[in-house]
């Protein structure tokens, strides 16, 4: 058994050793259950604008024929402001809701669109794109995709939630997405080992790392609406926790690009030029790294700026007429910032930890090759 499939069986077992009992269910209190209907809207019997209190808000009463066939006539907006684009028209399919009104009778509210349909289409459309173009390999990536979900729903959130050390979950989960993602996706070999070990060691570095920068910038984990309403309907559940799982999660897909794509690069740059020393293939192969660093940086750096373009707004047109201390200040802002740089700081730490990793490995390959000849 050679080096690399010992680490690889290490770091198989250590997984199973060191992680905690896997929870599949969350502690979670008991919330009055409310009814919900699926529909469609058969008819717009009004659409104007009314006065609400000085605002002039749409409203509009429509039929909808639900599931069962029932028919109901529901308003939609009036007390509740709506803009143009969740204006309902004919053949729209809706989500309703039941609640009580003062009177003690009950009412059907529109709250949504039923879109569930579209995107189950959609991934159909994504899935089959993946495997027509990649074929095998598409088929193991889809795979590999599955099992990570299942890692962060089975694993890592019930670990957090019951009070797991979040580092060694998130660390311990992200190796196992890791198995997963690089071995279905890219098969295992010697590269695909090389990248496993790579980024298993940049995680831990960067596990480290987020635990340190959360921890002095004060982040408790409640930066957004959806930590609140979590810490609301959960109570215990840590908030700080699902920021650092979270911060670890979002750094692993482009973690496995790059320490692919880098362990790819050494080994041709070796095939090109088989007498070449550690150092200088290090040197050869870090010039290519530091292009994808260049990149990646940019291109997560824009995809978190993606996601966070209401922030941007916000910061821009500043309808509170704060101090844009007090804003940029706030955790909401501050989390934002701090994933960025940590999930930019594992880039550039997976590049050189990659790249002496596979130098090692391929130097070492020959070296024994041509004492085998010997």
């Amino acid at each position: 058994m050679n080096f690399l499939n010992k680490i690889t069986l290490f770091l198989f077992f250590a997984l199973f050793l060191l992680a905690p009992k896997l929870s599949f269910a969350l502690d979670i209190p008991e919330f009055p259950k409310e009814e919900y209907a699926k529909g469609e809207v058969i008819e717009i019997l009004e659409d104007k604008t009314i006065d609400f209190f000085g605002d002039q808000n749409t409203y509009q009463k429509v039929r909808v024929r639900l599931e069962s066939n029932d028919q109901l006539e529901v308003e939609h907006g009036g007390t509740v402001r709506i803009s143009s684009d969740q204006k309902v028209a004919k053949g729209d399919q809706v989500v309703l809701i039941k609640i009580p009104r003062l009177d003690g009778n009950t009412s059907w509210q529109i709250i949504d669109r039923y879109r569930l349909g579209t995107i189950q289409f959609l991934i159909f459309l994504f899935f089959a794109l993946v495997i027509f173009v990649s074929r095998k390999k598409g088929v193991g990536a889809i795979l590999g995709l599955i099992i990570s979900f299942v890692i962060i729903i089975k694993y890592i959130v019930p670990q957090i939630n019951s009070g797991g050390d979040p580092l060694t979950v998130s660390i311990i989960g992200g190796i196992g997405i890791m198995f997963s993602t690089i071995f279905l996706a890219h098969g295992f070999n010697k590269q695909t080992v090389i990248a496993l070990v790579s980024t298993s060691l940049t995680l831990i570095m960067t596990g480290i790392i987020a635990i340190w920068t959360v921890n002095i910038t004060a982040l408790t984990g409640m930066g957004s609406e959806d930590a609140y309403n979590l810490r609301f309907g959960l109570g215990t559940i840590n908030t700080k926790g699902l920021l650092l799982g979270g911060i670890m999660i979002g750094v692993l897909g482009v973690l496995d690009d790059i320490t692919t794509a880098q362990t790819a690069a050494v080994f041709e740059i070796f095939k090109a030029n088989p007498k070449q020393k550690l150092r200088e293939l290090y040197d050869s192969a870090m010039r290519v790294g530091r292009e994808h660093i260049s990149s990646l940086v940019n291109t997560l750096i824009l995809a978190y700026a993606g996601v966070s373009l209401p922030i941007f707004i916000f910061i821009v047109f500043n309808p509170t007429n704060q101090p844009l201390w007090v804003i940029l200040n706030s955790e909401m802002i501050s989390e934002e910032i701090v994933r960025s740089l940590i999930g930019s700081a594992s880039l550039i730490l997976a590049v050189p930890i990659t790249t002496i990793i596979a130098s090692y490995i391929a130097v070492k390959k020959i070296k024994l090759e041509t004492a085998e000849k010997v």
